[in-house]
């Protein structure tokens, strides 16, 4: 048995992953601005009020967990906003800003308000996405959003680095195109199915792959 924090917990693929774990008999805290009905019937030990894109609040929730450990830390919280070539104006330059600082930035403040409460054997999944990739790129468009997961690419490899004499390996994972609000339950996967092969990839992955950036399926991508 192990213990999971997962950031945006209260819906979605987070949701999938608490209810999985909690089901398989982990110790699971879920993390989230706000909690829901379905996470709190998956029986997680859920702290709200936790904003990835605001420090303190990932600091008061270091303080609040004390001295527990952290196997796996998934940080899977994110948001998505759609721009068009021609039609980026002060609103959707805000967006993408938006979603630099969330999508990106907001993972590495996590791990460096957490990094305390993983050891050795410890293990980071950032929930990243195919978009963020460059050769994989033939359709253009969504530029905040693929510029916020290349960049969370970039820093889940020096995370890696970073955090490698301490034993803890940090993952990128596409969780694959799931049927979730944020693509308004257009996804060809379903979050629980996602959320069963990001838990295999987790289970399976280790030091020697740490850095790397993996589809949810076992396939590895290029950057």
């Amino acid at each position: 048995m192990s213990t999971l924090l997962i950031t945006g917990a209260n819906r979605g693929i987070g949701l999938a992953l608490a209810r999985l774990h909690a089901a398989r008999g982990d110790t699971v805290i879920g993390a989230c601005r706000a909690s829901s009905e379905a996470l709190e019937a998956t029986g997680a030990r859920v702290e709200t009020g936790v904003d990835v894109a605001d420090g303190a609040s990932l600091e008061a929730l270091s303080r609040r967990l004390g001295d527990i450990r952290i196997d796996t830390l998934v940080c899977n919280a994110g948001v998505l906003e759609r721009e068009v070539f021609g039609e980026i104006d002060a609103a959707a330059i805000e967006g993408m800003r938006r979603q630099f600082d969330v999508n990106a930035l907001g993972p590495l403040r996590t791990v460096q308000a957490l990094s305390g409460h993983l050891g050795k054997g410890g293990k980071v999944g950032i929930i990243t996405s195919r978009m963020g990739s460059m050769a994989d790129n033939g359709s253009g468009g969504y530029y905040g959003y693929r510029a916020s997961k290349a960049a969370v690419n970039a820093i889940g490899r020096s995370l890696a680095r970073d955090l490698q004499p301490r034993g803890i390996s940090v993952f990128l994972l596409h969780p694959g195109f799931v049927s979730t609000d944020m693509v308004n339950n257009a996804g060809e996967i379903s979050a629980d199915a996602s959320a069963a092969q990001l838990a295999e990839r987790l289970d399976t992955l280790g030091e020697a792959e740490s850095g790397s950036f993996w589809h949810a399926n076992g396939t590895p991508l290029p950057w």
